[in-house]
């Protein structure tokens, strides 16, 4: 039986432009070809994967959940086609786009800082920074990086460890001179404790007193959405909070926030890392760049190098 030649990074491509274009005409018109040879191809592809991609009910075009999941790692073998081409032909040097996903706060106090010494050594690689403390999907959200605070939950994303953070009691001294300063963790009944809007894996505040583990609950009349706002928040005087020291630790140098309660702090860190979908050995260039660079240029304590 002779072999059929299957043209795959074509079917590909008129794929995606279909569903970039948002119609079969669309997608047609951009290739070339006329609507009932983009619409025969497609329909050639759903029979060789045994599976409907898009739905033809309607004249809306609708992706079938397999149709979405094709879609997006088309989108992402049709870049990495053209990213190994541009390499080739420029000397292998890191060129095209990275998507990296951060919290709100590693973004202004280590990312950011660092985006200009990343841009100088490669400046053929353009960065999209997205910054939300809400843990996204990368898949779905199409980010090729995040960078994930605190334990990882087995999943098939891969991680290289950035650094560890620990954390503090912060509060203002302006809070501290209005409602005094709690010296013992006993204390904190009577303060404004303020947290976050969304749960996280340790939700109070963990002490330590005379080698035992204790918890104080968060209840203040005040939470944030993220890190970064918690932060101005404290250092406006609404409150004390809990916050990791890379964020806070140019505050309490500058003497804006003030440590409390440090003899009952347990010391824990909480480790920081960059996640991505896929194996290392395959990582295109450009995201690879990134990873080798954050590895790079965070210091142990989760700052940004000097």
């Amino acid at each position: 039986m002779p072999r059929i030649e299957v043209n795959r990074s074509g079917e590909m491509e008129a794929f995606v432009q279909v569903v970039d274009r948002g119609s079969f005409s669309a997608g047609a018109r951009a290739l070339g070809m006329t609507p009932s040879a983009i619409s025969k191809l497609i329909l050639r592809l759903e029979a060789r994967l045994a599976t409907r991609l898009v739905h033809r009910s309607t004249r809306k075009l609708q992706l079938t959940p397999e149709g979405r999941n094709f879609y997006e790692r088309s989108v992402r073998v049709l870049a990495d086609m053209d990213e190994a081409e541009r390499c080739v032909a420029a000397g292998a040097l890191p060129r095209g786009r990275v998507s990296i996903n951060a919290s709100v706060s590693f973004g202004h106090h280590v990312l950011v800082p660092l985006v200009p010494r990343f841009a100088e050594q490669y400046p053929e690689v353009a960065l999209d920074i997205v910054l939300t403390d809400r843990v996204v999907d990368l898949m779905e959200e199409r980010a090729d990086v995040a960078i994930r605070w605190g334990e990882l939950p087995s999943s098939e994303l891969v991680a290289r460890r950035l650094g560890a953070t620990r954390q503090a009691i912060v509060a203002s001294p302006d809070y501290l001179a209005r409602f005094g300063t709690p010296r013992t963790p006993q204390e904190l009944e009577a303060h404004n404790r303020i947290g976050f809007t969304y749960r996280r894996t340790v939700p109070d505040w963990p002490l330590r007193i005379d080698g035992r583990a204790v918890e104080v609950p968060v209840a203040g009349n005040v939470r944030a959405g993220d890190g970064e706002t918690l932060r101005h928040l404290l250092v406006e005087g609404v409150g004390l909070g809990r916050l990791s020291l890379y964020q806070v630790q140019s505050d309490l140098d500058a003497g804006r926030l003030v440590a409390v309660l440090e003899e009952f702090n347990p010391g824990d860190t909480a480790p920081i890392h960059a996640v991505y979908l896929g194996k290392a050995g395959r990582l295109p260039a450009r995201v690879r760049a990134l990873l080798d660079f954050l590895v790079a240029n965070v210091t142990d304590n989760g700052r940004p190098r000097p």
